[in-house]
This record gives structure tokens, C-alpha cells and sequence, in this order.
């Protein structure tokens, strides 16, 4: 497990391109056979991606955050980007296709991930943040979801919000977690960008061609910086900084919040002229 130490607004406004994409930027997600996690301290966020194969893959034990089981004193939300996959939790199996979703809650001791077709593999993404409550677990399809149509063409920025985990859908304990799909020849998403002080936000970019790109806007609203992302990698951002993305095409992003509350609308939008 790799951990991501906060660092502060003043460190930020003099780092390099180097040091951005090393505090903020998860390169890899997806490895076959291999589950791999990266701790942040905002709010410590889990951030990872399960790619099984050849062989099931379970939640780690708890050792590296001092519990018996991963899910003690945690709750996880789970995205599948890939093929159909099997989700057996404590013995009870769920079926994950293709943009399902689950949310499991903590107490929880056992979770194992298997892909049914080892040529499409299933590729879980997921958020674990700290728990207070059990909550019973929950999957969570496309049309399930909570849908907001948001944007339009004349500002490349039409889009459709997939609320999954959400008060309206399911009940966590902090976790909200969802998924944004871009239309075909929109670029921008939340512009004008906004900062919410009281959660932290993970971004993870996906399905763009390898010769795309998204860039992603961080930083103060007049200290701004960007990182280049490229298909299939995932963004820290602290509750203090702007949150916005325009790709070299169009794209989707699974988004993750854990804080203070769960009011998808708790937003501080940032004018046009205040950003520099």
C-alpha cells in the first residue's frame, strides 16, 4: 500500500510538474491478478483497482491500517469498468456487470472479486473511506442510479450524472460515489469549477483512446495548476482545491467525496474572473 501524505497550499504553489504528479496523480490502477491500493490522507481515502484473471482476489487484511479485517471499521464503494465479474461478499454472490456498482458496508469480513470471462476481464475500481455505522450492502446498476442531465452543447459540456452512492439510492456512513459520462464531442466537466471545503474529492478518468487526453485542473482558484491524464488514472484532490477536467475528446470519470457531510450540492462555485 502506498501512502499519499497531505501537503499544504503554500507547498503546492511551488511544485514542479514532477512533484504534482507524485503527491496527486495515480498512474496505475489496473494490474492483472493484482490489487492495488494507495492510502491518502485526506480524509484517508482508499483508492484502488482490483483486475482479476487467472485467479479470485480478496480485500487485503487489515494489518497496514491496524484492523483485523479490511473492512472493520470501513465501507467501500465498488465500480466495474470491465467485463462481467462476480462479487461474493461474506458468502452472499453479486453479479457486476459493465458500469455496476456496489456499496458494502463495514463489519463485513470477507470480500472476494472474480472476473467470468478471463479474455474481458473485470476491472473493479473503488473508494474505502472510514465508517461510524454499518449499512447493509447495496448493488447498484446504470439505472439504478440517481440521474442528473446536466450541461449542453453550446458550452461542450453535456453530461449525465449517475449518483450511486447517494442518500437518495442507497445509505453509507461519509462515502458518495458516482459516475459522470461525458456525450460525444463535449470536453469540459463542473465549469465553472468549485471547491468544497468541508470533503475531499477523487477523480478517476476512463474510457478515452490511449492517444487522449484529459487535463485536469487543481490548485487555488488564483494559483491554478493542471496535470495531464492519461486513460485509466485517478486524481486526489483536497477539499481546498478546484476540481475540473477538459479531455482531447470525450470521456467518463467515476468520482468519489468523503468529509464532513454527504450534500452533493455543499459547493463553493468559483467565479470566471476570480480564477487565474
Amino acid at each position: 500500500m502506498k501512502e499519499r501524505f497531505e501537503v499544504s497550499r503554500q507547498e503546492v504553489k511551488r511544485m514542479t510538474t514532477a512533484e504534482l504528479r507524485e503527491n496527486f496523480l495515480i498512474e496505475v490502477i489496473f494490474k492483472e491478478d493484482t490489487f492495488i491500493w494507495e492510502y491518502s490522507y485526506y480524509d484517508r481515502m482508499i483508492i484502488g483497482g482490483i483486475m482479476p484473471i487467472t485467479k479470485e482476489l480478496s480485500l487485503p487484511l487489515g494489518e497496514e491500517i491496524s484492523c483485523e479485517y479490511f473492512l472493520q471499521r470501513r465501507e467501500i464503494g465498488v465500480i466495474n469498468i470491465g467485463g462481467d465479474g462476480e462479487i461474493i461478499v461474506d458468502g452472499v454472490n453479486y453479479n457486476i456487470a459493465n458500469k455496476d456498482g456496489i456499496y458494502i458496508g463495514c463489519g463485513v469480513k470477507e470480500v472476494i472479486f472474480k472476473s467470468l470471462n478471463k479474455d474481458n476481464p473485470s476491472k473493479f475500481y473503488f473508494n474505502s473511506s472510514p465508517a461510524h455505522a454499518k449499512h447493509e450492502t447495496c448493488k447498484i446498476s446504470l439505472k439504478d442510479a440517481n440521474k442528473q442531465h446536466l450541461g449542453d452543447i453550446k458550452n461542450s459540456n453535456q453530461r449525465t450524472i449517475y449518483q450511486y452512492i447517494h442518500p437518495k439510492v442507497c445509505k453509507s456512513s461519509q462515502l458518495v460515489m458516482g459516475l459522470t459520462i461525458l456525450e460525444e464531442g463535449n470536453m469540459w466537466n463542473t465549469m465553472p469549477c468549485h471547491t468544497h471545503s468541508r470533503r475531499m474529492e477523487t477523480y478517476f478518468y476512463f474510457n478515452f483512446q490511449e492517444n487522449s487526453r484529459v487535463f485536469h485542473f487543481m490548485g487555488e482558484p488564483t494559483e491554478t495548476k493542471h496535470l495531464l491524464i492519461a486513460n485509466e488514472q485517478a486524481v486526489i484532490s483536497p477539499s481546498w482545491s478546484i476540481h475540473s477536467g477538459c479531455g482531447t475528446s470525450a470521456y467518463a470519470f467515476i468520482w468519489a467525496m468523503a468529509g464532513e457531510n454527504q450534500d452533493f450540492t455543499d459547493m463553493d462555485f468559483i467565479p470566471m474572473d476570480v480564477l487565474k
